[in-house]
């Protein structure tokens, strides 16, 4: 099974990316993250602004996403602590994401995601995240 098939299968365990309509897009160890667009993720009517959440969810699993195609984990990262920072109103349309390991040790990882819509250099979000991991050893 390739890294691609290995990460899209991690992400079925997790209930919340079905809901979401998430998928990743991946070439080799580069991984964007994609949330269509859909009416159920608007959390403000009066213009038509994605749910917070929802963004802050969809950076959240594009971390988790990320760790477990670079790493060889033994078991799904768990988040110890996160900050999203909101950029701008994320607007009715689909959403993209990309992240970053910034450490990946034996125990501790820390990640860092944006998610932007029409321009890159435009983040609606961002995510600065550490998850508790478990990397397989040689005896696993």
């Amino acid at each position: 099974m390739s890294r691609a098939e290995q990460v899209s299968a991690f992400l079925e365990t997790l209930p919340f990316a079905a809901t979401l309509g998430m998928r990743c897009e991946i070439f080799g160890d580069e991984m964007t993250a994609v949330l269509p667009f859909q009416e159920k993720l608007i959390g403000n009517a009066a213009i038509r602004a994605l749910h917070g959440g929802a963004i802050g969810a969809f950076l959240e699993l594009t971390a988790m996403a990320q760790l477990y195609l670079v790493g060889d984990l033994a078991t799904p990262p768990k988040p110890i602590d996160l900050t999203v920072d909101y950029l701008r109103s994320g607007r009715a349309e689909t959403l993209y994401a990309r992240a970053s390991v910034r450490k990946l040790g034996s125990r501790m990882s820390s990640v860092h995601a944006e998610a932007w819509q029409t321009d890159r250099d435009k983040p609606v979000a961002a995510l600065r995240a550490q998850f508790l991991v478990e990397v397989r050893t040689e005896e696993d």
